[in-house]
């Protein structure tokens, strides 16, 4: 009897996509058929979060398995800085390529756009997409007041292809790639990076989708995404591959709400990109693997894209990466679809540099803000034609404690009720401190991992 060859892994990552912008996970109004039928195929997890509400910052964690403060990096790059992710460290790509796994990323990449911080110097054999945010071009709506971006270029590979002045098809040819790529490498294993450059605005869709959603051009293109998944599974399916395969799909924050009818929604949860509240780092996240994991499944157990190279690792055989990671697998968790003890002491949200903005307890109960200032969008309407309006920046928060299982909305600080909870917490805030620093308290970690810098 011939010997099961290793999973492939595909992992498909949206780019400020909210946590209600799913059919199955409470869109009024948007329709997403793949991806319901993929939550009924496999796991849907209620309670699984990014480590920062922001796209250079949570990639680095998705691919490395560390707390993006670990490695130095905050924020999002802009082009051509000459900063990126450190070449010395590992991504899931480059732990794979020893086992024998085809690797290829078609989508954003954002962790670097000069040649030396390219997918191609971080373990992945084929890449076609661009470099950075999609807005991050001459047609920025605040372009020559606040920016000066050059023209968006298009890769493949190490090479620049074309330079977008619109980008309609970017949906279409980075699931085209993704379906040639799986086709190809059909006989081997394969992890397989789809990071979309959608929904982040400026929004595109192909023709085939304009005008089709109840929810305007915002929905317009999550039906596409919501198609390209569909495309991904069926072509697994068509090549023999689809119980050898762990999907993946998780978006990299939260919604960018002052956009307006041009952002997604994070509804129930409180705010959205760019806070450590819930709207910002709750994500919605859906895994199916027929066969190895539960069909049908909801899983309330808190997770973080830090556990994902991990448990990637686990499954594959895999070595874990020579310096330190923060995950950790879970993939009984996944094989169970349930988990009595929490695999974290508690999970840490930073944002801005290096700045500790809140904890949440390991089994994603309690979630203690501690004091700092947060751009909020709460009572500001937001514009129609994809233009953004300002946050009131630097809202004021409190030491806050909110109890998520009663109130995933945070409306009712129970600081004062649980003392003892908050206690436990600054207490793992003190470890975060120790390990990853926090300007905020002028403490700087003495473990933490330097950027990559020319």
């Amino acid at each position: 009897m011939a010997e099961t060859p290793p999973p492939n892994i595909v992992i498909i990552f949206t780019d400020d996509q909210g946590y209600q912008d799913i059919g199955c996970f409470g869109s009024p109004d948007i329709e997403t058929p793949h991806l319901d039928q993929m939550a009924k195929e496999g796991i849907r997890f209620t309670n699984f979060y990014v480590s920062q509400p922001v796209c250079s910052a949570s990639r680095a964690s998705l691919l490395t398995g560390c707390y993006a403060d670990r490695l130095g990096i905050h924020g999002a790059f802009m082009p051509y800085v000459g900063k990126g992710l450190n070449p010395n460290e590992e991504t899931i790509a480059e732990i794979l390529k020893p086992q024998g796994y085809a690797t290829g990323i078609f989508g954003k990449w954002h962790l670097g756009s000069e040649e030396k911080f390219l997918p191609t110097r971080q373990g992945f054999d084929e890449y076609f997409g661009i470099p950075y945010s999609n807005d991050m071009w001459p047609h920025h709506p605040q372009q020559g007041p606040v920016f000066n971006f050059k023209d968006l270029p298009l890769f493949e590979n190490e090479t620049i292809v074309d330079t977008l002045d619109e980008q309609s098809m970017t949906t279409t040819w980075y699931t085209e790639h993704a379906v040639s790529f799986i086709k190809k490498n059909k006989d081997q294993p394969f992890f397989l990076y789809v990071p979309h450059s959608q929904p982040h605005v400026p929004l595109f869709v192909s023709e085939k989708f304009k005008g089709k959603s109840k929810r305007g051009l915002y929905g317009d293109v999550i039906s596409e995404i919501d198609w390209s998944v569909g495309e991904i599974l069926k072509t697994l399916k068509e090549q023999g591959l689809d119980e050898n395969t762990l999907v993946i799909f998780a978006s990299d924050n939260g919604p960018w709400l002052n956009y307006g009818t041009h952002s997604g929604e994070a509804l129930p949860l409180r705010e959205g990109k760019g806070t450590a509240l819930e709207g910002g780092v709750r994500v919605p996240c859906i895994m199916r693997w027929p066969g190895t994991i539960p069909v049908g499944k909801e899983i309330k157990n808190p997770a973080m894209t830090i556990d994902l190279l991990p448990t990637i690792a686990k499954i594959s055989g895999a070595k874990l990466p020579n310096q330190k990671i923060d995950g950790i697998e879970i993939l009984d968790l996944l094989k169970t679809g349930r988990q009595e003890k929490p695999h974290h002491e508690a999970y840490y949200f930073y944002y801005k540099t290096n700045e500790l903005h809140a904890i949440l307890s390991g089994d994603g109960r309690w979630k203690l803000y501690l004091p700092h200032g947060y751009r909020s969008f709460k009572d500001i309407v937001g514009n129609d034609d994809g233009t953004p309006v300002d946050y009131k920046w630097n809202t004021p928060m409190d030491l806050e404690l909110y109890d998520l299982q009663n109130d995933i909305s945070e409306t009712q600080d129970v600081l004062a009720d649980y003392p003892q909870i908050v206690d436990q917490l600054l207490e793992q805030a003190e470890k975060a401190r120790a390990e990853l620093g926090d300007k905020l308290t002028k403490r700087i970690g003495a473990g933490v991992r330097k950027i990559g810098a020319l």
